[in-house]
C-alpha cells in the first residue's frame, strides 16, 4: 500500500516538472520571436508612404511644425506689412495703354511716355510670347487729352501693326477704371471672402464637433495669410482673378482638411473603451493612411493648374488666365500642408486639453509601464501555477482512489444508480401490484 502511494507521488512530481519545462520552453520560443520581430528588415520609405502604416511621426512632432508654421506665417505678415501688395487696375484704379510689341523694349517706352507726359509709369510690362506679345502700360488715371497725346507719341515712335499687318493707329488701345469702381471691387472681395468662410464654419460645426472647427478655420486663415505674404514678397499683381482663385483654394484646402479630419473621426470613435493607441496616435494614424490620397490629390490639380499657367503665358499671353493660375499653384501646395502638418497637429492639441482624453491618455502609459507589465506577467504566471497544481492534485487522487479496495464496490453502486432522466425500472421478482385489498394473504 505505501509503495503504491509513493509511487502515485512520484507520478504527480513527475507531471510537475514536465509542465514547468513545458512553460520554460514555451517561454522561450515567444522571446525568441520577438528576437526575431526586432531583427526584421524595415520597409523603405516609398512602401511605408505607401502603406499607411504610421511609421512617419507627425502629430509627434508637433512643435516642429509649430515652429515651421510660426516661422512661415511672420515672413509672410512681414513682408505684407513692409512691401505691401501691388494692386491691379481695377482695385486702385488708372489708365491701362497696350500695343503689339513687335521689336520694342520696356526702356524705349518708359523713356516714350516720360518726354510725352513728363511722369514715369508705374509699371511697363510684355505679356506674351512671339508674334502675340503685347506691351501693357499702367499708370495713374490719366484725362481724355494726355490718353489721345501718349497714343501718339506711342504710334510715331514705333508703328505698331494691326491685324491686317500695317501700321495702324487702332491698334493702341487704352482702358480707364475710376478709384470708385476699384473701391467697389475690394468691398465686393472681401464679402465674398468673409461669406465664405462663415460658410465652411457652419457646415464644418454641424459635421464634426467644435474642436475641428477650430482647427479647419485655423488652417484656411493660414492659408490665406501664406498665399498673401507670398503675392506681397514676390510683388505679383492682385487683381480679381486673384481673388477668384484664392477662393479656390480656400476650397481646395477645406476639403482636404475634411479628408484627413474624416479618418480622424473615424479612428478615434470610442478610443476612450480601449488603450492600445493614445488620442494623439489615432490622429497620426489616420494622417499616415491619409498620406497617398492628399499627394496624389495635389499633384492631379497642379498638372491642370501647371498646363494653364504655360498655355497662359507663353502661349496665349492672357494675363487674367496668368493671375488665376499663379494664385492657384500657391494655394494648392500651402493647402497640402497645412492639411497635414498645420490642422491635425492642432486638433490634438486642443482635444488634449479636454479631461477625456488626458485620462485616457494616462491609462495608456500605465498600461505600458515596466511595472504594470511585470505584474501583468506574474499574475498570467501565477494562475497558470495554480491550474496546474489543481490539475495534477485531481490526477492524484483520481489514482489512489482507483488503486483502494473499496472503488470496485464504489464503483458498482455508482454504476447501478439510473440515468438522470431515464425510466425506472420495476425491481426483479416481485409482482405487478392489484389494486384490491388484501389480495396477497389469500
Amino acid at each position: 500500500m505505501a509503495s503504491k502511494t509513493k509511487a502515485g507521488s512520484e507520478d504527480s512530481k513527475n507531471k510537475q516538472d514536465t509542465a514547468a519545462v513545458e512553460v520554460a520552453d514555451a517561454t522561450e520560443n515567444v522571446e525568441s520571436a520577438d528576437d526575431g520581430a526586432r531583427t526584421l528588415p524595415h520597409h523603405n520609405f516609398l512602401s511605408r508612404l505607401y502603406t499607411g502604416t504610421g511609421a512617419f511621426e507627425v502629430v509627434g512632432r508637433r512643435k516642429l511644425w509649430y515652429g515651421i508654421s510660426g516661422a512661415i506665417i511672420a515672413i509672410a505678415i512681414l513682408s505684407i506689412v513692409v512691401r505691401g501688395f501691388t494692386f491691379g487696375i481695377d482695385f486702385k484704379g488708372g489708365t491701362t495703354v497696350s500695343f503689339p510689341r513687335g521689336d520694342v523694349n520696356v526702356a524705349q517706352v518708359e523713356d516714350v511716355f516720360h518726354q510725352t507726359l513728363g511722369s514715369d509709369p508705374e509699371s511697363v510690362v510684355t505679356v506674351g510670347n512671339g508674334a502675340s506679345a503685347t506691351v501693357q502700360i499702367r499708370s495713374e488715371t490719366l484725362s481724355n487729352a494726355e490718353t489721345e497725346k501718349l497714343r501718339d507719341a506711342l504710334f510715331d515712335a514705333f508703328h505698331p501693326k494691326g491685324a491686317d499687318g500695317k501700321p495702324s493707329k487702332k491698334a493702341i488701345s487704352d482702358a480707364a477704371v475710376s478709384e470708385t469702381w476699384g473701391g467697389q471691387i475690394t468691398k465686393k472681395a472681401v464679402i465674398a471672402l468673409v461669406v465664405f468662410l462663415v460658410l465652411v464654419a457652419i457646415y464644418i460645426t454641424v459635421r464634426y464637433e467644435r474642436y475641428m472647427t477650430i482647427s479647419a478655420i485655423a488652417a484656411m486663415i493660414f492659408d490665406l495669410a501664406v498665399t498673401a505674404g507670398v503675392y506681397a514678397l514676390v510683388g505679383f499683381e492682385v487683381t480679381p482673378a486673384t481673388v477668384i482663385g484664392l477662393l479656390t483654394i480656400l476650397g481646395f484646402s477645406l476639403y482636404d482638411t475634411v479628408i484627413v479630419f474624416d479618418k480622424v473621426e473615424e479612428n478615434t470613435h470610442g478610443f476612450q473603451h480601449t488603450t492600445r493607441r493614445t488620442f494623439a496616435e489615432q490622429a497620426n494614424l489616420a494622417v499616415n493612411q491619409t498620406f497617398m490620397r492628399s499627394i496624389n490629390t495635389s499633384l492631379i490639380s497642379v498638372l491642370p493648374v501647371l498646363s494653364l499657367m504655360v498655355v497662359a503665358v507663353w502661349l496665349l499671353g492672357v494675363g487674367t488666365l496668368k493671375d488665376l493660375a499663379l494664385v492657384q499653384l500657391i494655394g494648392i501646395m500651402v493647402g497640402t500642408y497645412s492639411s497635414i502638418f498645420f490642422a491635425t497637429p492642432l486638433l490634438v492639441t486642443l482635444r488634449e486639453r479636454t479631461e477625456l482624453v488626458r485620462a485616457h491618455t494616462r491609462k495608456v502609459v500605465k498600461r505600458r509601464s515596466p511595472a504594470s507589465r511585470s505584474v501583468t506577467e506574474s499574475n498570467d504566471k501565477d494562475s497558470e501555477t495554480i491550474q496546474e497544481l489543481t490539475e495534477s492534485a485531481v490526477d492524484g487522487g483520481n489514482a489512489q482512489a482507483a488503486s483502494s479496495p473499496g472503488a470496485a464496490a464504489t464503483k458498482r453502486a455508482a454504476s447501478s444508480k439510473p440515468a438522470p432522466g431515464a425510466r425506472p425500472a420495476r425491481p426483479t421478482g416481485t409482482k405487478r401490484p392489484t389494486g384490491k385489498r388484501n389480495a396477497g394473504r389469500r
